[in-house]
């Protein structure tokens, strides 16, 4: 049986090692999303080190033992959080690594409401961000030819 993945607040902006590993993961992970949708187009594909490290998000970090297996970015205020980026390694799908992290900032999101986007063809995503009761609020050409589905999660518990 394989180990739950743990989930742990990560800061790439102060630590270099760390952010060239989840750079390593969010390139793979975007590659299959392009893959899916056809389309290679994905900001966060082409991003760079500093990039990333620059991004003023809050990020969660899922391992398998010593492993990053996946993250999770997000923006925040008093009414809303938006996840921005939810990237699972390749070698990692399936075991529960997206469940876990879109469940994490869930958690920390109480009362308020959540928004996420993502490819309009990515099925495995839509499927993920629906099994949490997230509803589509549309889809959105965002760069021509490149489509994403909107989604929103109102507030719970």
């Amino acid at each position: 049986m394989s180990a739950r993945p743990t989930v742990v607040p990560i800061h790439p902006e102060a630590d270099e090692a760390l952010a060239r590993s989840l750079l390593a993961v969010q390139h793979a992970a975007y590659a299959v999303e392009a893959a899916l949708i056809g389309d290679d187009r994905i900001p966060p594909l082409h991003e760079t080190l500093a990039d990333l490290r620059a991004a003023p998000l809050r990020w969660l970090a899922a391992g398998l033992g010593e492993q990053l297996a996946g993250a999770i970015a997000w923006t925040e205020d008093a009414e809303v959080v938006d996840i921005e980026r939810l990237v699972v390694d390749p070698a990692a799908h399936r075991r529960g690594v997206g469940r876990a992290l879109v469940g994490a900032v869930l958690e920390r999101a109480g009362g308020r409401r959540v928004i996420v986007a993502t490819g309009r063809d990515n099925q495995p995503a839509r499927t993920l961000y629906e099994s949490f009761g997230f509803t589509p609020t549309g889809d959105q050409e965002v760069i021509e030819g490149l489509w994403v589905t909107r989604y929103t999660l109102t507030g719970r518990r």
